[in-house]
């Protein structure tokens, strides 16, 4: 069987999770207590201006454990999957030949989609083949689709115009079925991993917490600092537009921390989706959860 770079990732254990669900707080206990280190897979504890905004780790937390990919990375840089994985992985690789565990933690889902099967190559659409795709109704492009990639179409949500439209421009663009291109590869076999949930009431209560910590904490004086930001990705942080809008004094304060814990638990909302249709990885549900219950997860994850 042929080796692959990602094969390394067998020896770290992965703990994944929506926002405000509690990943980092067990994340750090068990690293300290098995003698591992922890690796970001969080998109927005990426940026080193963001420390309060994004919920990075505390300083003591940082001294009791070794992190990895926090703050790592300027906001006026431009991040995407396919570079995390690469530094990843990298990071990972130079864990384990130190001989410990890398635990890998955090939420972003695409992030650990791409550090676990990578992400396919895929080709730049030619404009004038765009806009003719994109003047097809959406019954002219289910048609098209059904003809050019029968597969892929009954994979395919059809009644969404956006990604039926994707797939029949890859098509034209490549000649090519577009579920060849978008194939997902495999990952290594034998992953260790949980995903952590909390029931709807005690999510929603810990995110209201989280927001209200981080506005009286430091990030208005963050989002304030750094208004001229240019790294597009690093817009896209929770709470940069609606402590800007605060800032403009388009909102008051109050409303501000309002529109910020509904955008977070949209957010949150949309990570569980994603995790309960990508991962397959056992889910614990940490309401409910006795130390008990944490301690034997351990060991299964071989943390103990």
């Amino acid at each position: 069987m042929n080796s692959s770079p990602r094969d390394i990732l067998r020896h770290a254990v992965f703990i994944a999770g929506p926002t405000s669900v509690g990943k980092s707080a067990v994340a750090c206990l068990w690293a300290a207590r098995s003698g591992a280190e922890l690796v970001n897979a969080d998109a927005f504890q990426l940026y080193r201006e963001f420390p309060i905004l994004s919920a990075q780790p505390s300083a003591d937390d940082r001294q009791s454990v070794p992190h990895h990919l926090f703050g790592c990375v300027s906001c006026h840089e431009n991040m995407d999957a396919a570079r995390y994985a690469d530094m990843a992985l990298g990071v990972i690789g130079g864990i384990v030949a130190r001989g410990r565990t890398p635990i890998v933690v955090g939420g972003s889902g695409l992030y650990l989609q791409a550090l676990l099967e990578g992400l396919p190559a895929l080709p730049a659409i030619d404009p004038v083949l765009r806009d003719e795709v994109r003047a097809l109704t959406l019954e002219q492009l289910v048609t098209r689709l059904r003809r050019l990639d029968p597969v892929g179409a009954r994979m395919t949500d059809l009644r969404n115009p956006r990604r039926v439209s994707r797939r029949v421009e890859l098509c034209l663009q490549t000649g090519r079925p577009a579920s060849e291109l978008l194939a997902r590869a495999v990952p290594p076999e034998g992953l260790r991993g949980v995903v952590f949930t909390r029931v709807r009431e005690d999510l929603h209560a810990r995110i209201a917490a989280a927001v209200a910590g981080r506005l009286s904490g430091g990030a208005l004086g963050e989002v304030r600092s750094l208004r001229g930001v240019s790294g597009k990705t690093a817009l896209q942080i929770l709470g940069w537009r609606e402590i800007n809008a605060h800032l403009d004094g388009d909102v008051t304060l109050e409303e501000c921390r309002e529109r910020l814990v509904a955008a977070t638990r949209r957010y949150a909302r949309r990570q569980l989706t994603w995790f309960r249709s990508k991962s397959t990885f056992p889910v614990l549900n940490l309401t409910d959860a006795t130390p008990a219950d944490l301690d034997q997860t351990a060991r299964r994850l071989g943390l103990s």
